[in-house]
């Protein structure tokens, strides 16, 4: 399957579309991010001046028919996707992120740390599952167990993220709320740590990301279930939020600041959340990156559905609704932090071949590990393959570079498109397991770089 993109000439693009590829390679260039979205025109200035056309992926972003209907003011932002004077929040002022840039190194193996992960993951939602338990039935509550797991949890996702990513991505059969709140929880420790946010305020994040929910348990399950719920019926599913806040409250040992991120997970930039309205910068920082990684969970993840949808949806959806009802700035940093493909994403390559996303790159985005589990035809390779996209396309750019080959010559593997998980009955949780837990044997954990 080709990849969904254009060619486009640069003085053809405009803020809103997907930027995939170059007329150059991307070392070249002063672009940090391999593949992104175009925001503002001075974007599109360091585009024009370094190259001459760009391809875009057009399922991801506009097309160059939108950008030819819709004047552009040159050295002038203007913001991409829709707009509208209902709901719009175009005119509340934010003030702009304080971001701190590699703040957290990587500092443990992936397969060594998913063990540790793993057994985390464990004693998180055994202790959430303690805490509603004994919410349901009205005993005394103690949190000392999930704040030290909590804590633990943000210290692995700062030695290794794509660990707890794993743990996150990968459905497992369980009760949705809390597994709701984990998954969550650990988006929000990532996108902390991609900006560079403090131990204690990544702390303070995941604990209230976790608790954001227990009010819940005050609200009639068959209500927290129902699909399409009436006005009145809404009105009551809300006060879920401010159940949980008084249910903190009597906790010892929870802070403020973890109630706040609580309380202020369901507003929203144009003050259409709830339950107090909050708009703009009112809504707290922590408050903010919590309502973004709940959505992006609630739509990868809906209640209900046998299978979770492609990450690339639950993007999209997110930044349509930038400067709307979350702050752009943010969503695209979150973009940026789980990147487009996270850890175990069903994937299919432009060669047809089909496979999980093992392992991030951080520095190429768009060129994580991949293990191959179908071949070109959709048949079941004998044994998985572990293709390193970013190896793959450093040696064969090596190899056009010196002159033994050319580019017609080479064909350079890209990710086509995400897959819905369950697609061609892949389990993905398999393929974690033995590329996470199984030592490595000869000839299976090769590179393809001779495709």
């Amino acid at each position: 399957m080709a990849i969904k993109q254009l060619k486009v000439d640069v003085n053809e693009l405009t803020p809103g579309m997907f930027v995939s590829g170059l007329d150059r390679p991307w070392s070249q260039t002063p672009f940090p991010l391999q593949g992104f979205y175009i925001r503002e025109m001075e974007e599109i200035k360091q585009l024009k001046a370094h190259c001459r056309h760009v391809y875009i992926d057009v399922a991801k972003g506009k097309g160059p028919v939108a950008a030819k209907l819709k004047t552009l003011k040159p050295g002038v932002s203007q913001p991409a996707g829709p707009r509208t004077a209902k709901g719009s929040s175009a005119n509340i002022p934010v003030a702009p992120l304080k971001i701190k840039r590699n703040v957290y190194q990587q500092k443990s193996q992936l397969k060594k740390e998913v063990a540790v992960a793993k057994e985390l993951h464990q004693q998180v939602h055994s202790a959430m599952g303690q805490v509603l338990g004994q919410l349901e039935k009205g005993r005394e509550i103690s949190v000392k167990d999930t704040k030290r797991a909590a804590s633990q949890m943000v210290d692995s996702v700062i030695r290794n993220p794509d660990a707890f990513s794993w743990l996150a991505r990968v459905r497992e059969v369980d009760e949705h709320t809390y597994t709701h709140a984990m998954r969550s929880a650990v988006w929000g420790i990532l996108f902390g740590r991609h900006i560079g946010l403090g131990k204690t305020d990544l702390d303070t994040l995941a604990l209230g990301i976790l608790f954001k929910d227990v009010g819940k348990t005050k609200i009639e399950k068959s209500l927290i279930a129902k699909k399409q719920r009436t006005p009145e019926e809404e009105l009551q599913y809300e006060k879920f939020v401010l159940h949980g806040c008084d249910i903190l409250r009597q906790m010892p040992g929870i802070e403020p600041r973890v109630i706040a991120v609580v309380k202020t997970h369901c507003e929203r930039l144009n003050g259409s959340g709830f339950p107090q309205h909050l708009r703009g910068d009112k809504i707290p920082m922590l408050g903010k990156i919590a309502g973004i990684v709940t959505f992006y969970d609630d739509t990868t993840n809906p209640r209900g559905e046998a299978y979770p949808l492609a990450p690339s949806k639950a993007v999209a959806k997110l930044y349509e609704l930038r400067d709307i009802q979350f702050q752009e700035e943010l969503v695209v940093e979150f973009i940026r932090a789980i990147g487009l493909y996270p850890t175990g994403t069903l994937v299919e390559l432009s060669t047809g071949e089909v496979g999980v996303v093992v392992e991030q790159n951080f520095e190429r985005r768009l060129k994580p590990k991949v293990m191959l589990v179908l071949d070109a035809c959709k048949h079941h390779m004998r044994k998985p393959l572990l293709l390193d996209l970013a190896e793959d396309d450093r040696q064969k750019q090596a190899l056009i570079d010196s002159g033994k080959k050319r580019l017609s010559e080479i064909e350079k593997i890209e990710i086509a498109q995400d897959l819905e998980p369950g697609s061609y009955d892949i389990d993905i949780a398999t393929i974690r397991d033995e590329y996470l837990f199984k030592p490595e044997k000869k000839g299976w954990l090769s590179g393809l770089f001779g495709k």
